[in-house]
């Protein structure tokens, strides 16, 4: 009998591949909602204070703090946020959360007073929040168990496209100054968030209960070029396992997530990375003109930096992080970003010309462990919770952002106010203490690894029972 050979991948499948881009037949849609939503946030993060200050009569000071109120109000809303994932599944949220966010930006159209901004900033945010914690869950659903980490990669990619464009699409707006371009701006942003929150309720095969269905049969294996690590292959008493284990799923609620210690230490990890996310638009310039005496300009050249790299190098990287352990990619990341904080630290006493140099090094080394760390704390923050509890495990995942997000600003500026070195101590000391607590995250605990000893390392399983990488 002669053997069977599979037909050659098409030029267009070779290029994916090369490139790290994960197979896009069939995914044209949650494509384009993931570009839709990156391209209003980066006009409405870049617009929105200024959009305020020239349509209402209110000072520059009370647009700040209203808009800072309604960002803290929704603070705890990721704990009933999870609720909603459990029971509607991640489709539905991060279509209700585009849609909740189109409310918001319509009261943002009318609003005159200070409480005004305060609540439909929250309405926003709220919807915001929601897409933010769906979207990892629906990433999962959508790969299915292929091309996981070139999936986390190629949306990180272009959402960065899409905030930059969109940032640039809101400085041309800006340029014109009058208040119906403003406006004609946010309404632009009515419509594609609208048309976002459609495109992902629409989506074919994203429930939860299509992809178990699907884990029926397996996968087709992703393509993989020679010398890299192929997806183990799952057997069957592994399936049946995970058929079993669905049936009769414990309750459990958040009492179960706070007792999982091992998840703790993703949420605990994944916020030093949250406090690192924060440099570029708490400390750099700041930093760089008060303490460093060197021109504006220069920062300007780090972020255009920061932002190519990524969107260059995101996929590529995703391509190589595929074959290795989350957590070995992890542990890199930290030890990138705590090399980074270190150069921009000891700028301080270096002379001037060299600084410069080593400001450029430090925005490499920090921009190498963003796109590094992004995909594999993504998938280890899905894969790591057990399907029924999927929601409150990402809701808890989500407050190391919140809190995080929401604490850095003053903690960062405070401590620089200090001194211009204390900021980099701090940032330097929570990174390297991260590392002993990502270490050993992708191994199965104890209580559910049988008979196998408990140094031996189990990858962890997605969905449908299938190993992760």
């Amino acid at each position: 009998m002669m053997p069977q050979h599979s037909p050659a991948p098409s030029a267009w499948r070779r290029v994916q591949t090369a490139w790290g881009l994960p197979d896009l037949a069939g995914k044209g849609r949650f494509v384009t909602a993931n570009l839709i939503d990156s391209l209003g946030n980066g006009l409405v993060t870049a617009f929105v204070v200024v959009f305020f200050v020239k349509t209402t009569s209110l000072s520059l000071v009370a647009v700040g703090a209203a808009l800072t109120v309604g960002q803290l109000l929704v603070l705890p809303f990721p704990l009933l946020i999870g609720r909603l994932l459990d029971t509607y599944g991640p489709r539905t949220v991060v279509a209700a959360g585009n849609w909740v966010s189109v409310a918001g930006f319509i009261g943002f159209l009318f609003s005159h007073a200070a409480w005004q901004i305060v609540l439909w900033q929250f309405v926003v945010q709220l919807g915001s929040t929601a897409f933010w914690m769906g979207s990892s869950p629906l990433t999962v659903l959508v790969a299915r168990g292929v091309e996981r980490a070139r999936w986390f990669g190629f949306v990180r990619a272009l959402r960065n496209v899409g905030v930059g464009f969109g940032g640039a699409a809101s400085a041309v707006a800006l340029s014109i100054g009058t208040v119906a371009g403003l406006r004609a701006v946010m309404v632009i942003n009515v419509v594609s968030f609208a048309v976002a929150g459609w495109l992902v309720i629409t989506l074919r095969g994203a429930d939860t209960s299509e992809a178990a269905g699907a884990g029926a049969a397996d996968p087709a294996p992703a393509l993989s070029e020679p010398g890299e690590a192929k997806p183990a292959e799952p057997k069957s008493a592994e399936r049946e396992q995970a058929a079993g284990d669905s049936t009769g799923q414990p309750s459990g609620g958040y009492r179960t997530v706070l007792r999982d210690t091992r998840y703790l230490r993703l949420v605990a990890t994944n916020i030093s990375f949250v406090f690192a996310s924060t440099v570029i638009t708490v400390l750099l310039a700041v930093y760089a003109a008060d303490n460093l005496d060197v021109g504006s300009w220069i920062v300007g050249v780090l972020v255009v930096l920061n932002t190519a790299m990524v969107a260059l190098l995101q996929t590529l990287a995703s391509r190589w992080i595929e074959a290795r352990r989350p957590v070995t990619v992890l542990v890199l990341a930290l030890l990138l970003n705590a090399a980074a904080f270190v150069v921009f630290g000891t700028l301080l006493v270096l002379p001037g010309w060299a600084v410069i140099a080593g400001l450029l090094i430090a925005m490499v080394l920090y921009t190498l462990a963003e796109i590094l760390s992004s995909p594999p704390t993504s998938e280890l923050s899905v894969v790591m919770a057990p399907e029924h509890l999927r929601g409150r495990y990402l809701a808890v995942y989500q407050l190391s952002w919140s809190v995080g997000s929401a604490v850095a600003p003053a903690l960062l500026t405070a401590l620089l106010e200090g001194g211009p070195a204390l900021p980099w101590v701090f940032l330097t000391t929570i990174t390297v203490l991260a590392v002993p607590l990502a270490l050993g995250l992708d191994r199965r605990p104890a209580a559910t690894s049988g008979a196998a000893p408990a140094g031996d390392v189990a990858p962890v399983e997605d969905l449908d029972g299938d190993p992760v990488g």
